[in-house]
């Protein structure tokens, strides 16, 4: 259940501009977490790795900063 989490959140950032400029600033796996916890998406950083690993680079670049090149993870520069 919780990997299905991680997926809806995907899907409710794309209509939820608010949502996807908070996660953008999100620093960090555990600050990312915490916010989609706060909308009710409960989820692993393992979990939320598989999900994002399943994103294309446009898609992945659309909800996290992904810094110099594309990546699979959401840590700072």
């Amino acid at each position: 259940m919780s990997q299905k989490h991680a997926a809806q959140l995907f899907k409710a950032v794309k209509q939820d501009q608010v949502l996807k400029e908070r996660l953008k600033a999100a620093s960090d796996p555990e600050g990312f977490i915490k916010i989609a916890q706060e909308r009710g998406y409960h989820f692993t950083i393992e979990e939320l790795e598989a999900e994002l690993s399943k994103l294309s680079s446009e898609e992945l670049a659309a909800i996290v900063n992904p810094g110099v090149a594309p990546r699979l993870h959401i840590y700072p520069r």
